[in-house]
């Protein structure tokens, strides 16, 4: 054999080899837009950003999903600059969408192409999540009829007045009904996240992404499985 043939032998067999395989990509999609709350999207951004550099999780990826055709960047409430990755009007192939808050969103309300995406995309992925008001973009869009949900504290009782098919709960962090995720806003926003990963992957996984953000140092583990549905 031939040194040049040898060479290009052990250079195919290094790549074979020693190239990790590519694993097709799942997307976590989270809804952002201008005056969104902060904490809306970057608890679970947090949660399952950690959870995609953990081997069992890597072949997810988060995209921050824009409601306007050509907007590139969004200014949250408290004025954090986020870059968007796509738009609901490219339709992301998404395997969970989280939606979030604002203050007003009567304009959210009224965007037919945000509620047509949002009802095209409740055919196709595994999970749908809300935070805090996130709730009502779904309700709007007819997602949550016969669904047990809840919405930000003290937000329960307009939810259940407005939509009256939805059964609304009051006092309780998440509220995990079939394959909808409903949690109130802010530090809840983190722990919405855990049970959400926590029923994409596992229990003792989500519990691994808990410790590492260290969220371990202000509420214990059993605030999380709590909202755990029974199984």
């Amino acid at each position: 054999m031939s040194r040049k043939l040898a060479a290009k032998i052990l250079l195919i067999s290094l790549v074979l080899f020693s190239s990790p395989l590519i694993a097709a990509e799942k997307h976590i999609g989270i809804l952002v837009y201008d005056k969104v709350l902060s904490s809306d999207v970057t608890a679970p951004a947090e949660v399952f950003g950690v959870a995609t550099r953990k081997s069992w999780f890597s072949d997810y990826k988060v995209l921050l999903i824009g409601v306007d055709r050509d907007a590139t960047v969004v200014t949250t409430e408290e004025g954090i600059r986020l870059t968007v990755d796509t738009t609901i009007y490219d339709n992301p192939n998404l395997d969970a969408l989280i939606v979030t808050s604002s203050y007003v969103m009567d304009s959210l309300f009224e965007n037919k192409d945000l509620t047509a995406f949002l009802k095209k995309q409740a055919e196709n992925v595994s999970w749908l999540a809300s935070n805090c008001s996130g709730a009502f973009l779904y309700a709007h869009a007819g997602l949550l009829d016969g669904y047990t949900a809840t919405t930000w504290a003290g937000g329960e009782k307009q939810l259940q007045r407005e939509f009256p098919k939805i059964n609304v709960i009051e006092d309780r962090n998440i509220v995990v009904d079939r394959n909808r995720i409903s949690s109130n806003g802010g530090v809840p926003s983190y722990q919405g996240a855990l049970v959400l990963l926590a029923q994409m992957s596992s229990e003792r996984k989500a519990k691994q992404v808990f410790e590492t953000i260290q969220l371990n140092r202000l509420i214990p583990w059993k605030e999380v499985t709590r909202y755990f549905p029974e199984k």
